[in-house]
């Protein structure tokens, strides 16, 4: 923990480190398995007779009327629990402010989907209702802060989330103003809710992946790996930059300095060259005097 690498690691990408590589391994998992919820919601759409992706929307698999409820809202329960699991292990590996408020709005997510599942829609609807809704937006906003705090591991990484995190929450806002466009009441929910699961698992990968090993600078025989030489570089332009603007303040601070003394004859009043004197304005090629 004294490497001053790791100190450079905290202080500019501000995150907590180090995190075991358990915690990488199972909130990895955790987030992989979310996508059980694909291959329990094709079991029970299958045995729900007539059942439409397009027209039908997810809370129906869990109502009364579908064959495989239990299973359904089994599926719900353990979604939440996966998620929440996957957002306290790994919350801790994230950079930054993103980081933090990635882990808090994806546990609120998991919360919201496990009482999904536990108040079906035709028990207590209003309950259901603001359950979903939690996990929908929670879910949307959670991947962008979560594209925060995976940006310093990988660009590629955080811009995927972005991208899925602003899909999601304009489909969950087109789906609570009842804008289905081409896509239907289910379609457009299932766009708001597909890309959740689908971010979650792809992050869990590559934190698992990758665990703490984005900070370490040198390469396993000690010589200088890429990453090292752009982060020294990058650290270098900022010392100057720093060592600039602290000498630009310094000369404002000194303000400007005073004319050097006039010696000789113009000190003693003699007429100089540059003296008004000299010119005549009423004849400009008289003679100087």
């Amino acid at each position: 923990m004294d490497d001053p690498r790791l100190h450079w690691a905290q202080t500019e990408l501000g995150a907590s480190l180090p995190v075991t590589d358990s915690r990488y391994r199972w909130g990895g998992v955790a987030w992989v398995l979310t996508l059980q919820f694909f291959v329990v919601e094709a079991i029970a759409a299958a045995r729900y007779g007539g059942y439409s992706y397009s027209q039908d929307v997810i809370s129906d698999l869990g109502a009364g009327d579908s064959p495989a409820r239990l299973l359904m809202n089994g599926s719900f329960v353990a979604q939440g629990v996966l998620i929440t699991a996957g957002a306290l292990l790994l919350g801790p590996g994230l950079a930054g402010l993103g980081g933090r408020l990635a882990r808090v709005l994806l546990t609120v997510a998991g919360l919201g989907v496990l009482v999904v599942g536990l108040f079906p829609s035709d028990s207590v609807t209003s309950v259901h209702e603001i359950a979903a809704a939690a996990h929908f937006l929670g879910g949307a906003i959670g991947l962008i802060a979560l594209a925060y705090g995976v940006r310093p591991r990988s660009e590629a990484l955080g811009t995927t989330l972005a991208v899925l995190g602003l899909i999601g929450l304009i489909a969950t806002i087109f789906f609570g103003a009842a804008v289905f466009l081409f896509l239907g009441e289910g379609g457009m929910e299932r766009v708001a809710g597909y890309v959740i699961p689908v971010g979650l698992a792809v992050t869990g990968v590559a934190l698992w992946r990758q665990k703490d090993s984005w900070w370490q600078l040198t390469n396993a025989d000690g010589s200088p790996s890429r990453r090292q030489l752009r982060e020294d570089a990058r650290l270098a332009r900022a010392r100057k930059a720093a060592e600039r603007d602290a000498a630009l303040e310094a000369a404002a601070q000194r303000g400007p300095q005073s004319p050097a003394p006039t010696t000789g004859a113009t000190a003693a009043g003699a007429p100089g060259d540059d003296d008004p004197d000299d010119f005549d304005p009423d004849d400009p090629w008289a003679p100087r005097r």
